[in-house]
């Protein structure tokens, strides 16, 4: 169920910063029918943390409603207090989502074992498959190898969103756990090496706005056809490399709007896009024709 390509959604919003449902959907349908495996709102992509419990667990009923179980809806519940993560997945699973995604709990800074009691809390309580996300450029914490091989023991926690930025610690986790334990990049431009190493896909920012190229790349290496995947990845990597030249999800929610699928309006402490850094962004989508 959890292989692919799965999209971390950008949250559109109106010009009053109002949730703009008709964008959500409309790019919920975009990438579906260009051949995700899977839909992944409220993330860090998702703006998530500058939208209130209620809009959250909203963007996340709109998606499972619309998405209407045509692909794995897994919603970003996680939270650096247990209890709110608790309450939101329970609210997730209530919504008939797929799954969640985790996120390590960010600037307290647990200890190993912090982190081991807050994700296994969460499985015990909650009986819905778990994804954790490992980002410890954000959260300011690397949950260790070793913790990772005790959580992937329960039952509920199925995968990991590694955004480490170690290669060989993505390949340690995949090496010393179980067969079906899920190891998913966390970010595009690892996504080729990882999936060499024996990961299944990737988490994805850029298949906002190309779900069908994103597509193709991972499923020539779900199908062990890495020549293919590696001349993909080439032909990518320029916006691999300009979709993170500011703050994820400036760059991407910029492209969409020059695309036309979304408003260019964010929500502060987020905020546009510097003018020479646009124009940068504009000149690669324009040479890989993606608008």
């Amino acid at each position: 169920m959890f292989q692919g390509v799965f999209t971390a959604l950008v949250t559109p919003f109106n010009d009053d910063k109002s949730i703009n449902e008709e964008d959500l959907k409309k790019l919920v349908d975009f990438n579906i029918e260009n051949g995700v495996a899977g839909i992944v709102p409220m993330g860090t992509t998702g703006e998530s943390p500058t939208l209130n419990h209620e809009e959250h667990v909203h963007v996340i009923e709109i998606v499972c409603k619309h998405v209407n179980k045509r692909v794995p809806v897994i919603a970003g519940t996680g939270s650096n207090s247990t209890r709110e993560a608790l309450f939101m997945t329970s609210r997730a699973k209530d919504l008939k989502a797929d799954a969640s995604l985790q996120v390590a709990p960010y600037y307290n800074k647990p200890t190993q074992e912090g982190f081991y009691r807050h994700f296994k809390t969460i499985a015990d309580e909650v009986d819905l498959p778990m994804i954790i996300y490992n980002i410890p450029g954000r959260t300011g914490k690397n949950i260790e190898t070793d913790t990772i091989v005790r959580l992937a023991e329960h039952p509920n926690i199925v995968g990991v969103k590694e955004a480490s930025g170690s290669l060989p610690q993505m390949m340690d986790v995949i090496d010393r756990t179980p067969d079906d334990f899920i190891v998913l990049s966390g970010d595009d431009n690892l996504t080729l090496p990882l999936m060499a190493a024996g990961g299944k896909g990737v988490i994805s920012v850029a298949s906002n706005i190309i779900p069908d190229r994103m597509s193709a790349m991972v499923k020539a290496g779900l199908n062990g056809n890495f020549e293919e995947m590696r001349k993909l990845h080439y032909e990518l990597l320029p916006f691999f490399k300009v979709e993170f030249i500011e703050t994820n999800p400036i760059p991407i929610k910029t492209a969409l709007a020059m695309k036309g699928m979304v408003r260019e309006v964010f929500r502060l402490p987020m905020c546009e896009m510097s003018g020479e850094n646009k124009k940068k962004l504009k000149t690669v989508l324009k040479e890989l024709r993606i608008i």
